[in-house]
């Protein structure tokens, strides 16, 4: 059955394993779930995941492999405008396929999905 998961994430890319736990989820109901539609939303201080040239440790999860990942197989990264701009990120480069969004398509996706997430 066909369903659309909408997972929120709020939290900084590193520090927490909020970010890496949900884009976990994300990627496992992908695999299980081929027809599902996923669309990851990034909030607050998880707009900072979206930031590419990310350099981890070997071994240690990385977020931007991870989203681009999400992506690779057709899901959708939002990433919140506002909190965006408030970071100083709208105009810097991001990892390709994460796309602006605002609270007004946050609530949109919202009504419209079968289940919501939230790290």
């Amino acid at each position: 059955m066909a369903q659309k998961v909408l997972i929120l994430i709020n939290d900084a890319p590193y520090g927490t394993e909020k970010a890496y736990n949900a884009l976990r989820m994300a990627m496992q109901i992908r695999k299980d779930f081929e027809d599902s539609e996923i669309c990851v939303f990034l909030m607050a201080d998880a707009v900072t995941c979206a930031l590419p040239g990310q350099n981890t440790p070997n071994g240690y999860y990385n977020i931007e492999r991870m989203i681009k990942s999400v992506i690779a197989n057709n899901g959708k990264i939002k990433l919140c405008g506002s909190c965006s701009e408030a970071r100083g990120l709208k105009e810097l480069k991001l990892i390709e396929g994460v796309e602006f969004s605002s609270m007004k398509e946050l609530t949109m996706l919202t009504m419209e999905c079968d289940k919501m997430i939230t790290f």
